[in-house]
């Protein structure tokens, strides 16, 4: 939202104030309706208090925290101040968390620094600390940060979590119904209140959404597809052009190609079974395909439109595809199609006739991704920490392994608990081993986000940093339980005292002070 002008000018009886102050108000959703009046009525009654005259307003309605991305508003007073056009002195926000709910608390701490390197102090109303940069201040300020950061990773996983239970319950979300099916709202005793069309959204928390069987010749036309397809030997860009040459265009009301007839194949909403988790996006973050050992599924969830055989059918010719062809055969397919196309996705093998289709080179390489990578294709986007998060998890037991021998070599007894995944240490205390994955900056610092788990809480946490290649362990740090305050922590090569007093370059100390000490039993 563009900014706009406050023209307030105060009687001859009020004292002039001194200082010209711009506000920055921001809801994350729609349903927050009054949330930024509050806000200005906060920062209103602060710069009144003080002798702030509020000369601009910039607001950000409906716009999420997580990210400066689609926030107009803060984007324009950040360029305001940086080309000197702003004609302010100050920022007023009512809280740390208006500011944002950055992931990376030092993204938050930037935007702050471009406004003070231009002379503009940002002022947070309603904390209990005054931004005015002292030690105190900006250890609340970074406490604040984190919290607001926080806050919207602990609601993510609660949301992800209550999105899995409806999906495994039966129930749709998101997404279009797709060609032959309906979404249908039900109330909370599971009756039928409306079909919901395109773009339209249940109103009520207690409604949800379910997929039902559409109209009849939608029906016939997917059934036939699959007929087609399993008894006729038609392929998919055979039955896309019989398609298009009778007039029948998808749910999006677009003509058929060898891509959207293939995805109808091999969806099983068609059988009804309920998937989802395929892709996540989780904290505005990069979106990324999953693996399907993590989809969720609910089998038989809704009314299925095409018999269970004739779908298994097609699921079998459509994998046969790739086994005919040997690895070097599918790259080489691959190459070409890259060659003529000059990118790669998954809807572009998709789409090539005689290709084997995205989730075949998924299954047999490991990843699209590596099937990119033998091509010499890297896409914009970097997914190359999920082949180091792959390559960590089969280091684990290694490490874990390397710690029971140190362990055992001073003399302790050490075993693994295998329902807990811990080190039971002379049967008394447990140890956790978390290796942490380095993820450089920008600037090439290195950076390690460690995150505990809270739920079966050891009594000692081993981390395991990595170095920069990702390739072996850079030190350790050694956390007791009772000083591990929150389920994640994020640390820099060097940190405060407070944390790097549990930091050790080697665990040949902690496995000579866990080692048992006898005593002479007294007469």
């Amino acid at each position: 939202m563009a900014s706009w002008d406050k023209e307030e000018a105060p009687s001859d009886a009020e004292q002039q104030p001194t200082v010209r102050a711009a506000e920055y108000v921001r809801m994350s959703t729609d349903h927050q309706k009054y949330s930024t009046e509050n806000q200005a009525d906060a920062i209103r009654h602060y710069a009144a208090s003080r002798g702030i005259e509020i000369v601009r307003t910039y607001a950000d309605d409906g716009k999420s925290g997580l990210s400066i991305d689609g926030r107009a508003s803060l984007q324009r007073l950040i360029a305001d101040v940086e080309s000197g056009v702003a004609d302010f002195e100050m920022i007023l926000v009512y809280d740390v968390s208006r500011w944002g709910r950055f992931q990376d608390a030092d993204e938050s701490a930037y935007y702050e620094y471009i406004c003070r390197r231009a002379g503009i102090q940002i002022a947070y109303c309603a904390e209990q600390f005054e931004n005015d940069g002292s030690p105190m201040s900006t250890m609340f300020k970074g406490f604040k940060r984190a919290m607001a950061g926080e806050y919207s990773r602990e609601l993510s996983v609660k949301v992800f979590a209550g999105q899995g239970r409806l999906i495994e319950k039966g129930y749709r979300q998101g997404g279009p119904a797709g060609f032959g099916l309906r979404r249908t709202l039900i109330d909370e005793h599971g009756n039928t209140k409306a079909v919901l069309g395109r773009g339209e959204q249940k109103s009520l928390q207690t409604d949800r959404v379910i997929l039902t069987p559409g109209p009849e010749e939608e029906i016939a036309v997917v059934r036939s597809v699959y007929v087609a397809f399993v008894h006729d030997g038609l392929s998919e860009r055979d039955i896309a052009d019989d398609l298009n040459s009778k007039g029948i265009v998808t749910d999006l009301g677009r003509p058929w190609t060898r891509g959207t007839v293939h995805q109808l194949l091999i969806n099983g909403k068609y059988v009804g079974d309920n998937v989802w988790n395929r892709q996540s996006f989780k904290l505005k973050k990069k979106r990324v395909r999953n693996d399907p050992e993590i989809w969720i599924r609910s089998p038989s969830a809704f009314e299925a439109i095409v018999e269970r055989d004739l779908f298994d059918a097609a699921q079998a010719l459509i994998g046969a595809r790739s086994f005919r062809l040997s690895d070097a055969e599918m790259i080489e397919a691959l190459r070409i199609v890259y060659e003529s196309k000059g990118l790669l996705s998954g809807i572009i093998i998709d789409e090539c006739e005689g290709l084997p289709s995205s989730s075949a080179y998924s299954s047999r390489f490991g990843s699209l991704l590596r099937a990119y990578s033998l091509v010499g294709y890297s896409p914009d986007r970097d997914y190359r920490y999920l082949a180091v998060n792959r390559a960590l998890r089969r280091l684990h037991p290694d490490i874990l392994r390397q710690v029971l021998d140190g362990l055992k070599a001073q003399g302790s007894e050490a075993w693994q608990d295998v329902e807990t995944d811990r080190v039971i240490v002379n049967g008394e205390f447990s140890l956790s081993v978390v290796i942490v994955r380095c993820t450089p900056t920008p600037t090439g610092l290195m950076r390690w986000k460690i995150r505990f788990d809270t739920s079966k809480m050891p009594d000692i946490t081993l981390v395991v940093r990595m170095d920069a290649s990702n390739r072996q362990p850079f030190d350790y740090y050694l956390f007791p339980r009772l000083d591990v305050a929150a389920e994640r922590l994020r640390l820099a090569e060097d940190n405060d005292l407070l944390l790097d007093a549990y930091r050790f370059d080697a665990l040949d100390f902690f496995y000579e002070i866990a080692a048992p000490v006898r005593f002479a039993e007294a007469a």
